[in-house]
């Protein structure tokens, strides 16, 4: 049975600063205790079936009246602050070395939050709030840097939750005597925004919408013509997705028991060919703010990951699942060109290889 009484003084302050006697953490660790570790119980037990081509549509020519409508629609909902901006900034970036990825520096001598900061101000005039979605372990760098560039008043923060890692029997992972702790995924995103008081700060004052995008990803900024589309296609989420290429791995729509919601690549059953799918889901959204008052059901996901040398297992949930639940508008939006909206960069060498897809994009709004 997992113990944590074991946790030092300072583990469990930071878990208890975190929310986590609010996550169903002893049940999951019971469930692994009891049945062990195996990927395959992830996988859908449902057939799944491509999404509809019908169902998934592209923005109208920016020459034509209907884009200029949208643009219109949406610069008006943006300079009334009726729309927000919250990058997901709490992710460990092992494959980045541990660093903080924001704090990065991604062109021109400007980070990863610096170019996002910036854009969102760029195209609202200041009129739309920004937040960063913090983890405890990006939190205090992250603060710092803000400082840094003079924007610690610009910017809200807040921070989602902690959990520890466990051994794929279910105990405590220890790594020379201490536990190891994580952000348990951009599913806690609905949950942490309201503990923090920042949804109903941002409610009272107007706001309606959040774009919601990675730090990592520089193309997926404020578009007043992307939200005059969700505006008008009047469901409480929509899901930017792009063309699929050869090694992205990841969520992408598809068709569950008849309904049509962003299925992870590790649940895909093994009976059916993912290729079939063509699109991809680049993590970028527009949500309806009034879906994050209240709780919904995620599903909690055991992943096995490598902590040094040491295999651990922890337990996720991701925002995309929202789609199970809520209608939602499915958007096609470009991949390559100066008009890209998803360049993600996961490794420091991505910086180097997409640097003059990014050089591009930034020139929209440098």
């Amino acid at each position: 049975m997992l113990d944590l009484a074991r946790l030092p003084d300072d583990a469990r302050a930071v878990l208890d600063r975190h929310g986590f006697a609010e996550l169903p953490f002893a049940e999951l660790a019971a469930r692994l205790a009891r049945d062990g570790f195996d990927p395959e119980r992830n996988r859908l037990r449902q057939p799944l079936e491509p999404p509809p081509p019908r169902a998934i549509e592209t923005l109208p020519d920016e020459s034509s009246d209907e884009h200029r409508r949208l643009v219109e629609a949406g610069g008006e909902a943006i300079a009334a602050g009726r729309v927000g901006v919250l990058v997901l900034n709490g992710g460990m970036a092992t494959r980045f070395g541990g660093v903080v990825k924001g704090t990065v520096v991604a062109a021109r001598g400007r980070s990863f939050l610096d170019w996002k900061i910036h854009q969102a101000r760029r195209v609202s005039g200041g009129a739309a709030p920004v937040w960063l979605m913090n983890s405890f372990a990006t939190a205090a760098a992250t603060a710092r840097h803000l400082e840094s560039l003079g924007l610690a008043g610009a910017v809200r923060t807040f921070e989602q939750f902690a959990a520890p890692r466990l051994t794929e029997r279910g105990d405590l992972l220890l790594v020379e005597g201490r536990p190891s702790l994580y952000a348990p995924g951009h599913g806690d995103l609905p949950d942490a925004f309201r503990r923090s008081g920042e949804l109903a700060r941002f409610r009272a004052a107007g706001g309606r919408l959040l774009v919601v995008s990675n730090v990592d990803n520089l193309g997926a900024g404020l578009d007043p013509a992307i939200i005059g589309w969700h505006l008008a296609h009047g469901r409480p989420m929509t899901v930017e997705l792009v063309d699929k290429l050869p090694g992205d791995a990841g969520g992408m729509p598809a068709l569950v028991a008849g309904r049509l919601t962003i299925v992870e690549a590790f649940r895909i059953p093994r009976s059916f060919d993912p290729d079939r799918i063509p699109v991809f889901n680049t993590n970028t959204f527009v949500f309806d703010a009034g879906l994050f008052e209240r709780s919904w059901p995620f599903d909690w996901f055991a992943v096995r990951k490598n902590v040094g040398d040491r295999p651990a297992i922890q337990f996720e949930r991701l925002v995309g699942q929202l789609a199970d639940w809520v209608e939602t508008a499915w958007l096609r939006v470009p991949r390559a060109g100066p008009r890209s909206r998803f360049l993600p960069v996961k490794v420091p060498e991505d910086l180097a290889l997409r640097g003059p897809e990014i050089e591009a994009v930034l020139d929209r709004f440098a």
